[in-house]
């Protein structure tokens, strides 16, 4: 039998195996069926009669289904159809990438063509080409984000708390669902009371059965719906009992009400429920958003959603699931780009698929960022999760990119969350619905997950929750609680978002509310036409993405090292005794320590004591017979020139060079500076028994003996990416001590062995 190579992990490891498409395609699968096209898919094309459109990709009046039907009489414009339809795709691409094409000139052509056009043109695009047609083509200059609020227990008292988080993060829309359906009504009062905490301005879902939904908005708890679901085929709309009519008079029951409208599509879904009909994925949504396009929404919750995962592992699926979203945007709409399913197991790729909507930007880069932790999630995990919250927000500073969110210290987001579960406690005891406990409350507060908490379990919301619903209880009910309660500034943000459901204003395209004002594409359009146009961090800005948590500086590197100083000095004693001589004896071996030494900085990046390590080396070169002597140098901190220098001393012509962080050498007085005969590079992963071997061969160097060097193993840690910040701040406390042309001084060391 033939041994298997596992030098790679591979795709059945995880369970993420490439699927195969041929039984989906055509007879002949050696056409080549992707995400972006198939033998299946109808050739572009049109008919016009009479301002009526009569044909469509191929398919005569006679025969549309209803998808074809919709799109012919609500999406396409006779007037542009025409011009728009006999253009060359190919240089149609190029003026998606064209910074000289404007933008309101693609989107009148988009209103023109037909779902195959559409496809056709973005299909000429490769990866890099759609992030950057994206940039350009969003409706709102600047972008924004939308986070999942769940909790697997339903509890309101954290649904609240960690609305108000997800709020001080910066997110301009917060979503929730529920793993009990009956308890959706406490889910949407908890978070449309935490949601008002700190400011006010961030739009409000509450993702339930439509009618249910339809119901809690009418009652004044959210704000904002984008879970009216189109799609590509007509069986697969039938299977739902739904039509393009049918959702399109969902969509305006809403906006009648002065609730903001997206619906939501997505590769892969048609394929999940069986419907596919052989059609490639980007050709059925392109149908989608056509279809969205003509009901008159304000904009579209699409680019894989639910079946991200699936659409994922189809050859050309990621870059389908963009090219969807860049079809969205040219067609006018706003774009929640999908990066809620959580659509691969691998870090790599999660990172790969989140960037380029990152530095594209996006009217919501997420159409749900898990602000919570993953398993919390009641939508399932989003690619983005609490656990990788802080991840996303450095990728921020990193690109210099605004992703939507801003660091928040942790001392704010307790107030917050204090406040939160105080005010949503208050609603529910003044209305008679529970009497939260203060250990309930507490364990919330500071709870990262509801693994954590001692609050509410889903039984005892479903009473909470039909409560609410039996009795009709309103956003302003809750308002006047808030207010009668002391939480006068929450009722006053909480009746904010009601009162713009009145005007209307935030219906437009793209629109948030930041800072009490509404940006849309209306007051905020994207006028990106190349390098200085379009969004652009502002100085204020930057400095906001900058200031993540945990950031080190040397004042931190200094504390933190000076939090060890007692403790080192009841080890070791540290006594210059005057200028270094050159040895004459043969059995003279140096350690050079470096300026910081003992003084400023006190363990190794391993967490050696350094009087650990220097007791070591010591120990080894004694144990061989030989004289051991330190000496400090302060003319240099260069690990290589303090091993030299050690070296030109030493009457063996032996030395030792080492730098306070644990970087070592073993040197020879006739060498060059860096070809040393031993180099411990590596300090983070180097432990006391390197060193002690370190000094035993550089013992028996002195005594004319060839060693096995010392090879200290790597597993292949990432040593650059976790030490170097801080490697490059000791070594800037090193330099910052030395001297030019100061003299080597012999240092006379105890140590004491004390006990730690």
């Amino acid at each position: 039998m033939t041994p298997k190579l596992n030098r790679w992990k591979r795709f059945a490891d995880w369970d993420e195996r490439p699927l195969r498409l041929d039984k989906f395609a055509a007879e002949d699968p050696a056409n080549g069926f992707s995400a972006f096209s198939s033998p299946a898919d109808p050739k572009p094309g049109i008919g016009i009669q009479g301002g009526r459109v009569v044909s469509l990709d191929g398919v005569l009046e006679h025969d549309y289904d209803m998808i074809d039907r919709f799109i012919a009489r609500h999406h396409i414009d006779p007037e542009v159809a025409p011009e728009a339809m006999a253009l060359d795709s190919a240089t149609v691409a190029r003026w998606l990438v064209d910074m000289n094409v404007p933008r309101e000139t693609l989107v009148r052509l988009a209103h023109g063509m037909t779902p195959a056009k559409l496809a056709e043109v973005v299909s000429q695009l490769n990866a890099l080409e759609i992030a950057f047609a994206y940039s350009k083509m969003r409706a709102r200059k600047t972008p924004g984000n939308q986070a999942h609020v769940t909790n697997a227990k339903d509890d309101p008292l954290q649904l609240a708390a960690d609305a108000a988080t997800a709020v001080a993060f910066g997110f301009d829309e917060i979503e929730t669902t529920m793993r009990v359906s009956r308890n959706a009504w406490s889910n949407a009062v908890a978070c449309a009371v935490g949601g008002a905490v700190g400011r006010w301005g961030t739009l409000f879902q509450c993702s339930s059965e439509e009618a249910e939904e339809l119901r809690i908005a009418m009652a004044g708890f959210t704000s904002y719906a984008e879970t009216v679901s189109v799609y590509g085929t007509e069986k697969s709309f039938t299977d739902g009992d739904d039509t393009p009519w049918s959702k399109a008079f969902l969509a305006a029951a809403y906006a009648s009400r002065g609730v903001k409208m997206r619906c939501t599509s997505g590769a892969g879904s048609e394929l999940l429920m069986g419907f596919h009909e052989a059609k490639s994925l980007l050709y059925l949504e392109a149908r989608c958003l056509c279809l969205q396009r003509g009901m008159g929404v304000q904009g579209t919750q699409n680019g894989g959603i639910d079946g991200a995962p699936l659409t994922a592992t189809i050859p050309g699926g990621v870059r389908e699931l963009m090219a969807e979203n860049l079809i969205a945007v040219w067609l006018d709409l706003e774009c929640a780009s999908g990066n809620d399913a959580r659509s691969t197991e691998s870090e790599i790729r999660v990172g790969a698929k989140i960037l380029p909507y990152l530095i594209a930007g996006s009217d919501l880069i997420c159409s749900g960022m898990g602000s919570i932790l993953k398993y919390d999630n009641s939508f399932n995990p989003s690619l983005i999760n609490g656990e990788e919250l802080e991840d996303y927000l450095v990728l921020q500073r990193d690109f210099e990119a605004d992703g939507g969110l801003t660091p928040l210290p942790e001392s704010r987001a307790i107030e917050l969350r204090e406040r939160a579960v105080e005010a949503i406690a208050a609603v529910f005891e003044e209305l008679g619905l529970s009497t939260p406990t203060e250990d309930m409350k507490t364990s919330v507060v500071y709870a990262s997950g509801s693994d954590d908490t001692r609050s509410l379990m889903p039984r005892d919301v479903s009473f909470i929750s039909e409560a609410i619903k039996e009795r009709g209880i309103t956003v302003i009910d809750v308002v006047k609680v808030l207010a009668n309660r002391g939480f006068r500034e929450e009722a006053e943000n909480l009746l904010n978002v009601v009162k713009l459901r009145l005007s209307g204003d935030y219906l437009q395209t793209s629109a948030m509310i930041r800072n009490g004002r509404i940006v849309s594409a209306v007051n905020d359009p994207n006028d990106y036409l190349g390098p200085g146009s379009g969004y652009r961090v502002s100085e204020e800005r930057r400095l906001q993405l900058n200031d993540i948590r945990d950031v080190l500086d040397q004042k931190e590197v200094l504390r933190s090292e000076a939090l060890h100083e007692k403790d080192e000095a009841r080890h070791i004693r540290y006594r210059n005794v005057g200028p270094a001589a050159n040895g004459s004896a043969k059995d003279d071996v140096v350690i050079g320590i470096s300026p910081a030494f003992g003084l400023k900085l006190y363990r190794t990046t391993a967490g050696h004591r350094l009087s650990e390590v220097l007791g070591a080396m010591l120990d080894a070169i004694r144990g061989r017979g030989l004289k051991a002597r330190v000496v400090r140098f302060r003319h240099t901190a260069d690990t290589s020139f303090l091993g030299l220098s050690a070296a030109r001393l030493a009457g063996s012509g032996i030395g030792i060079g080492i730098q306070a962080k644990g970087t070592a050498v073993i040197h020879q007085r006739d060498r060059q500076p860096h070809n040393n005969l031993e180099l411990f590079s590596n300090a983070p992963i180097t432990r006391l028994e390197h060193y002690r071997a370190l000094g035993a061969n550089a013992a028996a160097y002195a005594l004319g003996e060839m060693p096995e060097p010392i090879v200290v193993p790597q597993r292949g840690e990432a040593m650059g990416s976790r030490y170097h910040a801080r490697v490059a701040l000791i070594y800037a406390i090193e330099t910052g001590l030395t001297e030019a042309g100061a003299a080597p001084e012999e240092v006379d060391v105890t140590l004491t062995g004390a006990k730690s």
